[in-house]
């Protein structure tokens, strides 16, 4: 098996890639405009988003195992959502030794997606029940259940709502005691909806989204919905990286303003800094390994 690195200008390219609408009108007869007319005016440019890279400050072991579908960090331990069928779970992990020091399977038909932590609660989505788990954070014990239509992929929360992504471009905002939605956004860069929206962040102020299937990180403006810079994380140290291993789990002490990255069945996860853009464009070689 090989690693997977898909270049940046590719990566972004299938990001930003839109589907043309479907209910397009068909176009109309030409007319002439009146005489000394002036030419209609041009919208102004969308602005370059600026594209952040990375550098390594440690490394901490993860379990090779876990297929990662969720990632917070909470009173000095990483907390952990795990996908697949017969094999979900949700985890405490001690962050220096990848140790899980408590665990809560869950039952086979159930595929486990994101979590985040709001209060004492725990909320895990799964992927195609429908179904969003909520534990007592220090014990585990399921406290309720909300059911949802459609997809669940990522969720983080704004210490007010749940925000949850189910792979399109949409990004939704949950009330916290009933799941009911309270509002959403779409997600676009320069105009084109970003999709593929996978786990979340909530970062001072900011939305941050694995794109699935590349090693982009989408950071979102949450109110408008508008990609405000791009973390390229390409180049990270993980061996035997199959198709299915993809770059998943974003967790950010707040305490230390620490951000920690991880991804499906990885044996590592990193805790990094980044690094401002410069005017060219970022390489493979930008990132510290």
């Amino acid at each position: 098996m090989k690693t997977i690195q898909i270049p940046l200008a590719f990566a972004l390219l299938i990001v930003l890639s839109a589907c043309q609408p479907n209910n397009a009108r068909p176009p109309t007869a030409a007319t002439n405009p009146p005489p000394n007319a002036s030419p209609p005016a041009e919208p102004p440019p969308e602005p370059e988003i600026p594209t952040y890279r990375y550098k390594i400050v440690n490394t901490f072991p993860h379990d090779p195992q876990a297929f990662t579908q969720g990632l917070e960090f909470h009173d000095g331990y990483l907390y952990e959502s795990t996908g697949q069928y017969g094999k979900s779970s949700l985890r405490r992990v001690e962050l220096r030794t990848g140790r899980i020091v408590q665990i809560h399977r869950l039952p086979s038909e159930y595929f486990g997606e994101g979590i985040t932590i709001l209060g004492d609660k725990i909320y895990q989505l799964t992927w195609q029940n429908g179904v969003c788990f909520v534990y007592d954070r220090r014990t585990f014990r399921q406290i309720t259940q909300f059911r949802y239509y459609g997809e669940g992929w990522g969720l983080t929360n704004d210490g007010k709502h749940l925000i949850m992504s189910d792979g399109s471009e949409t990004i939704t905002f949950r009330d916290p005691e009933t799941f009911a939605e309270v509002r959403r956004i779409t997600v676009r860069a320069q105009g084109k909806p970003v999709k593929n929206l996978n786990e979340l962040e909530y970062i001072e102020g900011e939305i941050w989204a694995n794109i699935w299937y590349s090693d982009i990180i989408a950071r979102i403006d949450p109110s408008t919905g508008v990609v405000k810079a791009w973390v390229d994380m390409e180049g990270l140290p993980v061996k035997n990286r199959d198709l299915e291993a993809v770059m998943n789990g974003i967790a950010y002490d707040r305490q230390n303003k620490r951000i920690f990255v991880t991804g499906k069945n990885w044996d590592k996860l990193f805790e990094i800094e980044l690094v401002p853009p410069r005017s060219a464009a970022p390489t493979k070689d930008d990132a510290t390994r």
